[in-house]
């Protein structure tokens, strides 16, 4: 029982780590909390939903399909509502309560376009079901897992092996330094919104086909708990988001197997006031920049 319920909460908490990870990119290279990127989350999982419901196809061209147009979302985002505020060197709060605004109209949006209640992925996405001992693993539970560990792995490779990932680390050091020695800031700025972006989309069709239900509200909910992820693995840290994201995916799903259901989000939450309360830098640190 107790094996079966840290597998799903693996599973659960592999999506935190992707919406974690979106955060955590952003917040490394512009100082800047995202806080549409639970709404570009949400966008994701219903085009990837349509993309099933138009083309018949599986849930893998689902989430290619939810992250290329997340990613062109988050471009747009960082164009079209934070780049000309940071131009202007306003306050700078302005940036982050643009992306408020962003989200709600992103929310409204989706609201309109495909309607307020809940709906769920097909049923010939069902799971296919393997007993391994005391185990239990769906096929959807080893796409969620695979997609997942493969886009960590992906990032990972992307930001210590490839020069626009070593240009993102620089970016994030320091924008005046990396601007002096010839990297284009602008472009990593904006390249880093595609990434975090494709990630959250990506994200948000895993979990639609975890739960079998997307809502234009859950981009709330799962943006809560993708900041909460990065914060508890360390502002700025990439592995310390993906840590934070299994975390609290693992005491969500225990909580609700061993305790109450109702208190799910209570429960990881105390989790992580704790953690913060002992080491307030979150697991590994607080270095205000992308760390590879």
């Amino acid at each position: 029982m107790l094996m079966q319920q840290i597998l799903n909460g693996v599973m659960l908490g592999s999506t935190y780590a992707l919406i974690a990870l979106g955060y955590t990119l952003v917040f490394g290279v512009l100082h800047l909390v995202h806080l549409a990127h639970g709404e570009v989350f949400m966008i994701g999982a219903f085009v990837g939903l349509q993309v099933v419901l138009w083309s018949g196809g599986g849930s893998l061209l689902a989430i290619v399909a939810a992250s290329v147009a997340a990613a062109v979302i988050g471009m747009l985002i960082y164009l079209l509502t934070i780049r000309p505020i940071l131009a202007r060197k306003g306050h700078f709060l302005a940036p982050m309560i643009s992306t408020i605004g962003i989200g709600i109209v992103l929310q409204e949006v989706a609201t309109r376009t495909f309607g307020a209640e809940q709906v769920g992925f097909p049923n010939r996405l069902e799971a296919t079901a393997w007993h391994i001992g005391p185990v239990t693993v769906t096929s959807v539970q080893l796409i969620i897992l695979s997609v997942s560990l493969g886009l960590m792995a992906a990032l990972h490779i992307f930001v210590t092996r490839s020069r626009m990932g070593m240009a993102m680390r620089a970016a994030a050091e320091s924008s005046v330094i990396s601007h002096t020695l010839g990297i284009r800031t602008d472009r990593i700025i904006l390249l880093t919104f595609a990434i975090a972006s494709a990630l959250g989309g990506a994200a948000g069709v895993l979990v639609g086909l975890s739960f079998n239900a997307i809502t234009p509200y859950m981009g709330v909910d799962m943006g809560i708990k993708g900041l909460a992820a990065m914060l508890l693995g360390g502002l700025g840290n990439i592995y310390g988001a993906m840590i934070g994201g299994m975390v609290i995916g693992v005491v969500e799903v225990i909580s609700v197997a061993y305790l109450a259901s109702s208190y799910r989000d209570a429960f990881a939450f105390i989790v992580i006031i704790a953690v913060l309360a002992i080491r307030p830098r979150g697991i590994f640190g607080s270095t205000h920049h992308v760390e590879g």
